[in-house]
């Protein structure tokens, strides 16, 4: 039995395990991390558009501050956000895009004098200031009131990706790629590191760690569609829910992005739309005024999202082979412009559409994005029922988006949560309360039973195929758990999903290798990825409301007398086919921003008994302080700083606002 014992095991190489990493390494602990594939290979990589900051540099974005992006935030999560989280994001979120900036990563720059802009599909002149000259600038992203997205052209992902991985080579943090977390070590009440397969030789092995975070990205791949990697399988939440105690939150909670190419799938970024790019149907006419027409193709990207579907669904989409799809048409920015700002949609337009964007129309459509749900965690990043165990960046439900992420947003927490999540950790790490006396049977038993899941796999006794029932798994949740949701198609998806299941307890392979064995991998993931799929649909199933993409035909109020909650699903029996599912209130009366009109069609929701109550109250503590300013004011109504880690308490320095 191998064994290897290290401070803290980080599992998961993109940007939120790498930041965690980092913070954990400069506090002198001893750090490891686990990563599927080349670190610079994580899909955090992918991300094209930007990181939002309120740095409030540029023109339209002066004004700009944390009340402002905090607000945009928990209106974007419908309300399902932990308003205290968003708080911790919002203040330390210029914090992280200036550190990134001292560590390499380019950010476009304000240029001081006129520009050239396309807003609201007209050419308009920009004229920045000289003081701005030189300062991280920002572009337009959907659901916000300022242009607050700090970005790297089209390419924001790659950079901040590679100088985080380059500033963890720095600091000689070991990064074991290529290693599968299969099991999390734990007695029920304390996590001790992590059964893990070597892909290349199949060997199991031991990583015994004070601290352990997951920090492994979404589960896109549960769908058909999707923009995520084909390493986005959700492992490392479906490892946390195979625990029996470690709760999942949120999981319906699914965002589909607008504009992903048809019918690949890729991701357009929204800066596409941020830059003044328009959406055209069949007729080419620009139909997102015709629904919202104050924010039109950037409003939230749920909002925008079911305004396509619902427009295709009206005859006006483009027919084809494929299905149906609308037009994103971005040859009014000019070649310059895109071949600048927008190079990567440039180069996938060219590569997988064989079309040149500055001349022709891009095909697109929605397609699953993002999973907003999670290993739930407190404000720390820690599970509440599993010491030692942390998590971070979208694998985690820590909550700041609620049922609906604003776009770089996600980006942004990557980074924010790794800072926070890292020094907890270390923190965790220095007190008593990681001392541990872990048994080696314990360890024993859970490589034990991990290779002997495996060996039943290798055995050749099974029938089923486990690509074939993942493709069933991916048709049943694309049709039936999808953007628009009713009672009797996520019904028809617990069932299909149930039968899978059961069906997946079967599975065999012919390729008996133990070493590198895609086949084997395909099996032993399956059955994870089901229970999440099942997460997914029956708490979409049990939520009878509709809230941020989670959008039900025949419940379309959002309902917030009974369901401003979040959900948490556990899996207690490995013999259960279903999870179990158990609410977390919100406190309405602890709300900075307590539950209103989102701002996109009709006022059309059902209040919370204290909505009213808790709105006077803000105003008659608000009214006592009138003459303070907006820190002091904000602190009366939702305190935070104490939460965050002392080296990011500070303010932000600003136009307008320095730091005295």
């Amino acid at each position: 039995m191998k064994v290897v014992y290290t401070d803290a095991l980080v599992i998961g190489g993109g940007l939120a395990g790498l930041r965690a990493a980092i913070g954990l390494k400069r506090r002198g602990h001893d750090v490891i991390v686990l990563s599927l594939v080349p670190a610079k290979r994580s899909h955090s990589a992918a991300a094209q558009g930007g990181m939002q900051a309120s740095l409030g540099n540029s023109a339209k974005g002066a004004g700009d501050n944390e009340d402002v992006h905090f607000e945009d935030t928990v209106r974007g999560s419908d309300w399902g956000a932990d308003q205290h989280v968003v708080r911790m994001f919002v203040h330390t979120a210029p914090k992280a895009v200036r550190e990134l900036a001292h560590w390499g990563v380019p950010w476009n720059r304000v240029r001081s004098g006129d520009r050239r802009a396309i807003i609201n599909g007209e050419e308009v002149t920009l004229t920045e200031a000289p003081e701005a000259h030189g300062r991280i600038t920002a572009r337009d992203f959907g659901g916000t009131k300022k242009w607050r997205t700090s970005y790297v052209s089209d390419g924001t992902g790659h950079s901040m990706l590679y100088n985080m991985s380059d500033q963890a080579v720095a600091r000689e943090i070991p990064v074991h790629e290529r290693m599968e977390a299969m099991r999390l070590i734990h007695d029920g009440s304390r996590c001790y590191g992590a059964i893990v397969r070597n892909l290349t030789t199949g060997e199991l092995s031991a990583y015994v760690a004070q601290a352990t975070c997951i920090a492994t990205g979404g589960f896109g791949r549960i769908y058909r569609t999707t923009t995520n990697a084909v390493i986005n399988e959700g492992m490392g939440a479906a490892i946390a829910l195979e625990t029996g105690v470690v709760a999942l939150g949120n999981m319906e909670a699914v965002q589909f992005h607008p504009t992903a190419i048809f019918p690949a799938g890729i991701l357009v970024t929204e800066g596409s739309r941020g830059d003044g790019g328009l959406l055209l149907d069949a007729d080419q006419h620009r139909f997102m005024p015709d629904y919202e027409p104050e924010k039109r193709e950037l409003a939230s990207r749920d909002v925008v999202s079911r305004r396509m579907e619902e427009h295709m669904a009206k005859g006006r989409g483009v027919e084809t082979r494929f299905g149906r799809h609308l037009w994103l048409d971005i040859r009014l920015l000019g070649r310059e412009h895109i071949e600048k700002n927008l190079r990567e949609v440039n180069e996938i337009c060219r590569y997988f559409l064989g079309i040149d964007p500055v001349k022709s129309l891009i095909p697109v459509r929605p397609a699953q994005h993002y999973s907003m749900g999670g290993v739930r965690t407190d404000y720390r990043g820690e599970s509440p029922t599993l010491a030692g165990l942390f998590a971070c960046g979208e694998a985690a439900c820590w909550d700041m988006h609620g049922f609906n992420r604003l776009g770089g947003n996600s980006v942004a927490e990557t980074v924010v949560a790794g800072m926070i999540v890292g020094e907890y950790m270390a923190d965790y790490c220095d007190s008593a309360d990681s001392e541990m006396q872990v048994s080696t049977a314990l360890v024993r038993e859970a490589i034990t039973a991990e290779r002997a899941k495996l060996d039943q796999l290798l055995d050749g006794s099974g029938s089923e195929n486990a690509v074939e029932l993942q493709r069933e798994m991916q048709e049943l949740m694309t049709e039936n758990v999808g953007i628009f949701r009713s009672g009797d198609s996520l019904q028809a998806a617990v069932d299909g999903l149930q039968a899978l299941l059961r069906r997946s307890r079967n599975v065999g392979v012919q390729c008996t290798a133990n070493g590198a064995n895609p086949e084997l991998v395909a099996a032993y993931r399956l059955k994870r990825m089901l229970k999440l799929a099942l997460c997914v649909a029956a708490g979409a199933l049990a939520r009878t409301e509709s809230r941020g993409a989670h959008f039900r035909d025949d419940y379309p109020q959002r309902n917030d007398r009974d369901w401003l909650n979040r959900t948490l699903a556990t899996w207690p029996d490995e013999q259960r086919e279903v999870p179990v599912l158990n609410y977390e209130e919100l406190d309405i009366m602890r709300m900075e921003l307590p539950p209103g009109w989102r701002g996109y069609g009709a006022s059309n929701h059902i209040p919370h008994p204290d909505s009213e109550k808790r709105a006077a109250e803000i105003e008659s503590t608000l009214a006592e302080r009138e003459g303070a300013d907006r820190f002091a004011r904000q602190s009366l109504l939702l305190p935070f700083e104490h939460l965050l880690p002392e080296p990011f308490r500070g303010r932000n320095e600003r136009p307008g606002e320095p730091l005295t």
